[in-house]
């Protein structure tokens, strides 16, 4: 048998010690969070799951001791999902992570979304990541369509290692102003994507109730994998919550294709005059599970008529971080659906 000096063996040991540093940086850390769907639910590591969520907007505004914070609380709270936006800008602050005319990083906040994903991945939290097309009031704008594939081509080619977010194409694409995103254009990104990553899974989310017809057409022309209505904020909107989800998936069913119902902006207080109590969140949450759906979110924000807007909860946070902005309603709120999750 050949004997190997103590010098080869150092030598194999520096090599094998050079590879796996290699291989690290390279291939990167494991994704610890998977995000899957299996019908009408979404799969989490294999298991179905359904996805409570909070709103977290301006989450690349925050410091990485706020994200921490935050994080751990909205662990402990039992979320198991945030949204938040890739092309943030309210209050002054442009957030955007990726520049739309370039398709490249803008720093510090593509380095922030980076390693908020990886802190969500570690935590087991899906993230939802936002676009718009803007509508000159909270996101900075993606001038056409041009723009808008670049940043989805940034984000899938920087983001692809890690399962535990999905994309919003576009918010509220069904609006007629700025933020409008025909369905031969939201086909055009999810091939983009499919192409990029197969797995990655994409929704885009539509102001109001979706309808018999539109529906059809994220199914079939836009090919979602999921929906995402939000529906009207009013005071009776949680009374209708459980029919208005069964009526989707009957709609569905009758086409042959379901997927999953994700109520990732509901109601929030700040928004309107009528302000829901605790017990309004509660009861939409535990309407959306009663009628079949995926998920759903507590939503936050700004208070429209509030002194400079404040409290701003997920839009701002800067200053403050997402948990010690939440006022007394939303407090209870998170209290009582603890259990009722």
């Amino acid at each position: 048998m050949r004997q190997h000096t103590p010098a080869a063996i150092r030598r194999f040991r520096i090599l094998t010690l050079c590879l796996l540093t290699w291989m690290s940086l390279t291939t990167g850390p494991v994704a610890a969070t998977e995000l899957g769907i299996e019908g009408s639910h979404f799969l989490l590591n294999g298991k179905p799951t359904f996805l409570y969520g909070i709103s977290y907007y301006g989450g690349l505004g925050a410091s990485d001791a706020f994200v921490r914070r935050d994080l751990d609380d909205i662990k402990r709270a039992g979320f198991n999902w945030i949204r938040l936006w890739e092309n943030w800008d309210a209050f002054g602050s442009d957030l955007s992570a990726v520049e739309a005319q370039t398709g490249q990083p803008r720093q510090p906040f593509f380095d922030r979304l980076k390693r908020l994903i990886a802190e969500c991945d570690r935590r087991g939290i899906v993230v939802d990541l936002t676009l718009s097309r803007g509508n000159g009031l909270l996101t900075a704008r993606l001038e056409n369509q041009q723009g808008h594939r670049r940043v989805v081509a940034a984000l899938l080619k920087a983001l692809k290692r890690y399962h535990n977010w999905y994309l919003d194409l576009a918010n509220e694409r069904n609006i007629h102003d700025t933020r409008y995103c025909s369905f031969e254009d939201l086909r055009q990104l999810r091939e983009d994507v499919k192409r990029l990553d197969n797995r990655r899974l994409v929704t885009a989310s539509q102001g109001g109730d979706i309808g018999r017809e539109d529906l059809q057409n994220y199914l079939e022309k836009a090919q979602v994998d999921f929906i995402t209505p939000h529906r009207p904020r009013a005071a009776d909107s949680a009374q209708q919550t459980e029919a208005t989800t069964r009526q989707l998936l009957e709609w569905m069913q009758a086409f042959g294709r379901v997927v999953p119902v994700h109520y990732q902006e509901p109601f929030r207080r700040g928004y309107t005059d009528w302000q829901p109590k605790a017990e309004d969140f509660v009861a939409d949450m535990q309407a959306a599970k009663a009628g079949g759906a995926a998920g759903w979110c507590l939503h936050n924000g700004s208070e429209k008529q509030g002194s400079e807007n404040r409290p701003r909860r997920s839009f701002d946070m800067h200053a403050q971080r997402l948990f010690d902005q939440l006022d007394p309603e939303e407090r209870k709120a998170i209290e009582q659906l603890r259990p009722a999750r």
